[in-house]
């Protein structure tokens, strides 16, 4: 497609590799990771594929990258961003088939990040979005709904009822929802008590508050009488390890995420031993490496009819544009309950 520009905005990462550090997701100025800077427009080479922005979602998978404590390595003056929704306007060989539809998209290793008026992609990690689908939800279409049906797939595989923590994130209240669609039984962990109601309204079964100085007393008596065998946990701090203690026999602590600061110690290594449970980790991107295209096209089918018709939607905390970023990135991040988006 012609009538490109030569140049892009871009915000790009200052600092190559990884920090060696461990401090979770919250940043407190974004001039310390990032920068804005002027690019030329990426090619796509094949298999490849050039879109204009829409949306950018903020994950916190991103903030956990720009800071250097992601699973992979940052790469100075590239530009950042996960995940978004945009146009296909130029393609490489072999994926000409995308070319002018409207896709929520990933940005794979060795493309150029969705903070940019442009981004650079494998075709692959392109989903076509139907026409009811706005650009927003359209943004954040791939990293936690395709997460909240891969995990709740595996606690369902478990017993009718499991764990979150962060309930209250964008991330979590996608899980609540599938959970109840599916007669599951949550026990939702906050942080904060004003959390209960609403968490409760969207399907939680039980909603704990971590803070509370009962909260181990109370999580003990939910789960004899709930037996979860599964948690899901985005936070992976010493209040998890103590959730994970007092669930029954078999039972399996999943990490996804590092919000908590604190490194978690293991009081209770014989449980691991007599009691058979199992502490592992859950990416994203190794569950897209390892199903098989027909059941991730389901996933996929699944998702977008959820926010399609309304049962799932994106809340929003903050919209910033490309040029805000700088400024408004850190505060925005602070605002609970709902999902930073830029725009260009």
């Amino acid at each position: 497609m012609a009538n490109l520009p030569d140049t892009m905005r871009a915000l790009v990462q200052l600092q190559d590799g990884y920090s060696g550090k461990s401090e979770g997701p919250a940043i407190s100025d974004a001039a310390l990771y990032l920068e804005e800077a002027r690019l030329p427009v990426p090619t796509p080479a094949k298999g490849q594929v050039l879109i204009k922005l829409r949306v950018a979602s903020v994950n916190p998978s991103d903030l956990h990258f720009i800071k250097g404590e992601y699973g992979q390595p940052r790469q100075k003056g590239v530009p950042a961003g996960f995940e978004g929704c945009g146009d296909v306007v130029s393609t490489g060989d072999g994926a000409e088939a995308l070319l002018g539809k409207r896709v929520a998209f990933a940005v794979t290793l060795g493309g150029s990040g969705a903070w940019a008026e442009y981004a650079l992609t494998d075709a692959i990690a392109c989903i076509p979005l139907r026409a009811d689908i706005s650009d927003i939800d359209g943004s954040a279409q791939i990293v936690n709904p395709l997460t909240a049906m891969a995990m709740v797939d595996i606690a369902a595989k478990e017993g009718d009822a499991f764990v979150i923590s962060a309930a209250t994130s964008q991330l979590g209240k996608l899980m609540i929802s599938l959970a109840k669609d599916m007669n599951l039984k949550v026990i939702a962990l906050v942080r904060r008590s004003n959390a209960v109601a609403p968490l409760k309204a969207l399907g939680a079964t039980e909603v704990l508050v971590t803070t509370d100085p009962d909260f181990a007393d109370q999580f003990a008596i939910v789960s004899r009488a709930l037996k979860p065998r599964v948690f899901l946990d985005a936070v992976s701090d010493q209040i998890c390890e103590t959730v994970f203690t007092l669930m029954p026999n078999k039972a399996r602590w999943i990490s996804y995420g590092k919000l908590g600061t604190e490194a978690p110690r293991l009081t209770q290594m014989g449980q691991l031993i007599f009691m058979g449970k199992r502490i592992e980790g859950f990416w994203l991107t190794n569950w897209m490496r390892s199903t098989p295209p027909a059941d991730q096209a389901r996933v996929v089918g699944e998702v977008q009819a959820r926010f399609a018709d309304g049962r799932w939607h994106t809340d929003i905390a903050k919209t910033l544009t490309l040029s805000e970023v700088m400024k408004g990135l850190a505060d925005a991040t602070k605002i609970p309950d709902g999902k930073v988006i830029i725009t260009p």
